[in-house]
């Protein structure tokens, strides 16, 4: 399938490593052309570096708390490749704990970059884009039921989606797409981060595969292949919805 992506530009925050950089690989290897965006320079030079450098891939250094950084992603789209696309929002995981257990400190330094810097982004760019134009946010399934250990974000993504849904309705007249994406387990360093902190990291991995019908943990590509295609002209009449990428593990149908 020709998913359409030959010189369309892309913007991708948290993508130095992990689902987005699964995405922005996805995307490049499909002929689009990518901006990424990460907190760490270094981090975002290897990335842009391992994806061909600036004929295809050009990296800011910004941090989504920053008010300014959702414009300079834009005017840097426009700047190194003249045009946007679309734009993948990742935002890396809170810190563990139940909800009654994390203390206000880690909920409102969440909310400022989970939740706000989130929504700010989409807000800027779905302004910016163009008929055609698609946005997708990487939540997580705590969207639609929650994850044990994971309060913060069994408190932010689901308002998340709801922001997402709100925003497809107001962009859809202009052509303007907007998805939900609900990564499981996927093998991550924040996922090996999580079955590290557990003490026994290979007990959880078994524990966690067994709950999975395919009976794996998945691979951040496998993600990334869904990402570009949910961002891709092929996907022009998906919109509103919440996408889950986790092996069958969300029960609800």
């Amino acid at each position: 399938m020709d998913l359409g992506l030959t010189d369309r530009v892309y913007v991708l925050t948290g993508a130095s490593r992990g689902l987005g950089h699964a995405t922005a690989r996805s995307l490049v290897a499909d002929g689009a052309r990518v901006v990424l965006s990460a907190r760490h320079a270094d981090a975002v030079a290897a990335a842009t570096a391992e994806l061909g450098g600036p004929e295809h891939a050009v990296g800011i250094t910004a941090d989504l708390t920053d008010p300014d950084t959702p414009e300079r992603l834009v005017q840097a789209a426009h700047q190194h490749f003249g045009r946007l696309d679309g734009a993948l929002v990742s935002v890396g995981g809170p810190t563990p704990g139940s909800a009654a257990s994390v203390d206000d400190e880690q909920w409102r330094r969440a909310f400022e970059t989970i939740f706000l810097g989130s929504v700010r982004t989409v807000r800027t760019v779905a302004g910016a884009l163009p008929d055609g134009g698609a946005i997708a946010l990487v939540l997580s399934t705590s969207a639609r039921g929650p994850v044990t250990g994971l309060g913060i974000s069994n408190g932010l993504r689901p308002g998340l989606a709801g922001v997402a849904k709100d925003v497809a309705d107001e962009y859809g007249p202009r052509g303007v797409r907007v998805v939900g994406l609900l990564p499981g387990r996927i093998m991550t360093d924040r996922n090996r981060e999580l079955f590290a902190a557990s003490g026994d990291p290979e007990q959880a991995r078994a524990e966690a595969e067994a709950g999975i019908p395919l009976r794996r943990i998945g691979d951040p590509d496998e993600f990334g292949r869904v990402a570009a295609f949910v961002l891709s002209p092929a996907a022009s009449y998906l919109t509103g919805v919440t996408i889950p990428v986790d092996g069958g593990a969300l029960r609800g149908l």
